[in-house]
């Protein structure tokens, strides 16, 4: 008898966040204290890297590798930055925020209620990812978050 093979496996969604540091095995134990995370698989390739490798944060999974430049594979610290946030949300987001802080995260945007309804702010973490952290506050319509958005942008207008 064959089993039919699943083509999303049970736990992961259709999209999961792969990420490519400089020391994974440092990241998966940072993601641990930062932000809570189990650690799921480990695969070690050659020279001490992880090929892969899998956490779970909440109810998501993401991937990691060790960058290889030879291999085109390279980090945000390598590219200079990312155009990539990774996005949490959390039941308590001053407490996850906090706690990343004090693992050591840069704040890039300080924790604010936000004008769409969230409790919001992001975070960089010692291997320059990017993270936002979000509690959701408030259900807004469109008109009403149109509202407070061109309030909210309004201000970046005004000179203090």
């Amino acid at each position: 008898m064959t089993t039919q093979v699943k083509p999303i496996p049970d736990g992961m969604h259709t999209v999961t966040p792969h990420l490519v540091c400089a020391g994974a095995a440092d990241a998966i134990a940072f993601y641990q204290k930062a932000f809570g995370a189990v650690e799921l698989s480990r695969l070690p390739g050659p020279e001490g890297k992880l090929m892969h490798a899998s956490i779970r944060i909440g109810d998501s999974v993401v991937m990691l590798t060790d960058e290889v430049p030879r291999w085109g594979s390279l980090g945000p610290k390598s590219l200079n930055g990312s155009p990539v946030v990774i996005h949490l949300y959390v039941e308590d987001a001053d407490a996850v925020f906090n706690r990343a802080v004090a693992a050591g995260c840069k704040v890039t945007m300080p924790l604010m209620d936000a004008f769409w309804g969230d409790r919001y702010g992001k975070l960089l973490d010692p291997f320059g990812q990017e993270w936002s952290i979000g509690t959701h506050k408030e259900d807004l319509t469109p008109a009403e978050m149109a509202k407070r958005g061109a309030a909210a942008m309004a201000q970046f207008g005004k000179k203090s």
